[in-house]
This record gives structure tokens, C-alpha cells and sequence, in this order.
């Protein structure tokens, strides 16, 4: 009997190499999806995108350039004249590595893209707790736009958005992974560096603090280990 066929969008980050290793386990053909959208670290996280296909030997990819959003700007991962600032996990604002809208453009093309291949299903790897606070990983988000799905795609079209971890911790994330075999050795989560992990920024003291908190090493290099 052929599987069903689910989108899975992929950084190339922890997090979305688990929603892969969730989506596969779950019985689904995966299809890749991946955004260069003008990102400091594009070409390390597309590295890690075809990577963690190949270790899945996932082959249906799509990798789409968005570098429209460097041209809208207002974020330090596009725009490097603005500054990626060390983490600050206690801070109540959005830091400046938020990119307006980014997982409303991410789902758009994935439901075009779930459309023509005729995917049932749209797994994305977003978090709303322990992470830097983007409004677009919030669950309730998610929410609306299954909406939006359901009212503008074809009368037949039933694609659903699955969000896997979205209450997970990063700890959580480290040991699924575990559980799951999940490549951790092969993702990227350094927003400033592509070839030794800053260690400084929200995303490596985010990831740093899950593997501590797990109790298992993180298998990539850092130029500096900080763990709030």
C-alpha cells in the first residue's frame, strides 16, 4: 500500500531533524522542504538539510529561495548590519533574530508544494516554550492557518498542520532525539557562524542548555560553551 506523503519543513536544525524522525516514524513518505531566505548561515544549513536527508534517504527535495526577506529586512539574521545579540533568555521582547513572518511564508509554500504532490500532512518543527519567543511558533498560530489551509485549497484538499514538539523543551528535544536516532551530529543551530558554533547566540545557548540538561555531550564544536 503506498504512504501517505507529508511535507516536512527543515532547517537543518535540531529541532526539525526530530519532526523529521516523528513524521517518518509516524508511517509518512517525507518530502523535504528547505528556505534560503538570505540567512547569515544559509549555505551551512542547507548543508545540514541535504545531509539529514541523505541519512533518511529522504528524495523528494524542494529547497526554495525567499531572498525577498533580506530585502524586507528588520532582522539581524538578514540584515548584517544589524547585530545577532548574545542570549538573553530571561528578556520579556522579541529579539532582533526574529524574522517577520518567516513560518507564514514557510507554510504557504508548503501547502502549495503539499497541494501538487497531494500531501496530507505539513510537519513543522516549531517551539513554544523553551525558545526565543517568536510569535509565529506559538500553537495558537498554527491554529489560524489550518484554517487559512482549509479555506483556500481546493474543495478535495485536507492537508493538516502537525506541530510534534511544540511543548517540548529543549531537553525533551535532545532525548527524543536519542529515542528516535535522530542525527543530532549532522543539524546546525548557530545563527552568526558556519564553520564552529558561536556558542553565544540564543540558539546555541538554547541547544547547549538541552544537551546539559539531558545529560548527553553535544556532538558539534563551539567556539565557546555558554550555558545559562
Amino acid at each position: 500500500m503506498k504512504k501517505e506523503i507529508a511535507i516536512v519543513a527543515m532547517s537543518g536544525g535540531m529541532d526539525s531533524a526530530l519532526t523529521t524522525a516523528i513524521a517518518l516514524n509516524s508511517g509518512y513518505d517525507v518530502a523535504g522542504l528547505h528556505l534560503n531566505y538570505g540567512q547569515r548561515t544559509q549555505a551551512r544549513e542547507e548543508k545540514a538539510f541535504n545531509d539529514i536527508c541523505d541519512y533518511y534517504n529522504i528524495k523528494k527535495r524542494l529547497v526554495v529561495d525567499i531572498g525577498y526577506l533580506v530585502k524586507i529586512g528588520g532582522s539581524s539574521l538578514t540584515d548584517t548590519k544589524l547585530k545577532i545579540e548574545e542570549a538573553n533568555l530571561g528578556r520579556q521582547e522579541i529579539p532582533s533574530t526574529y524574522v517577520p513572518f518567516r513560518n507564514a511564508n514557510i507554510l504557504a509554500i508548503a501547502t502549495s508544494w503539499a497541494e501538487v504532490l497531494g500531501a496530507k500532512a505539513i510537519y513543522i518543527g516549531a517551539m513554544q516554550l523553551d525558545s526565543s519567543g517568536y510569535p509565529d511558533c506559538r500553537e495558537v498560530f498554527f491554529q489560524a492557518f489550518q484554517k487559512a489551509i482549509e479555506y483556500g485549497t481546493k474543495p478535495e484538499t485536507e492537508i493538516k498542520v502537525i506541530t510534534p514538539i511544540i511543548n517540548f523543551t529543549k531537553k525533551d528535544i535532545v532525548l527524543k532525539s536519542v529515542e528516535f536516532k535522530a542525527p543530532l551530529h549532522l543539524t546546525w543551530s548557530c545563527y552568526s557562524s558556519s564553520d564552529v558554533a558561536c556558542g553565544v547566540c540564543d540558539s546555541c545557548v538554547l541547544r547547549l542548555r538541552g544537551f546539559e540538561q539531558a545529560g548527553i555531550p553535544d556532538p558539534i564544536i563551539y567556539k565557546q560553551r555558554r550555558i545559562d
